[in-house]
């Protein structure tokens, strides 16, 4: 479904739960993030009605899910520590073409379900890998809610641009984003 074509190393969630702290703080800047990136592009394209309609809500989702992750952190008596830099993501948006108004949305909605795809990913195996079977329903709940996020960005960037555009994009995308994952260290703290 996600089509992403380097699967997360599985020894992944095992450095994540022995960092779990790490690892929650940064999932929490990532919704943070996701936040933005919605905000960020109903008020660049107000004008395109559907795009405002579906990720407001997203918005909201995605706001209530860093809140559940700081619930998570003091249930547990972990500090919410600080944002670190996120490699993956920065890389990604290394890619964006610019100067052109068309090619700046694709690549924004395309590089938006890449990120949502990944995420879902690797919520995936937390929800399926970790020993607590509590954080296991969790993120089982998060891998849902990723995999809408996915399809929405995917589904506007089909309803705003010419298909075949969208999946030549698409695909290279996908090898870029390989290629990303095969240069970065693998690490427990980072969500990405």
């Amino acid at each position: 479904m996600l089509g992403l074509h380097l699967p997360t190393d599985p020894r992944w969630a095992n450095l994540a739960e022995k960092q779990l702290a790490d690892i929650l703080s940064d999932h929490a800047y990532c919704e943070q993030k996701a936040v933005s990136t919605c905000i960020s592009l109903i008020q660049t394209y107000p004008e395109k009605e559907a795009l405002v309609e579906v990720l407001s809500p997203i918005v909201a989702e995605e706001w209530s899910h860093f809140r559940l992750v700081l619930a998570e952190l003091k249930r547990r008596g972990l500090a919410f520590g600080r944002q670190r830099k996120d490699l993956y993501v920065n890389e990604l948006m290394k890619l964006q073409r610019k100067g052109n108004v068309r090619w700046l949305l694709l690549d924004r909605l395309l590089t938006s379900a890449l990120i949502e795809a990944r995420s879902c990913e690797r919520f995936r195996l937390l929800s399926e890998q970790l020993e607590d079977a509590g954080l296991r329903a969790f993120y089982r709940t998060f891998m849902e809610s990723e995999a809408g996020h996915y399809r929405t960005f995917m589904d506007l960037a089909r309803m705003y641009l010419p298909k075949e555009e969208v999946e030549q994009r698409w695909q290279y995308l996908l090898r870029e984003e390989k290629e990303i994952m095969h240069r970065m260290e693998l690490r427990g703290d980072r969500m990405h």
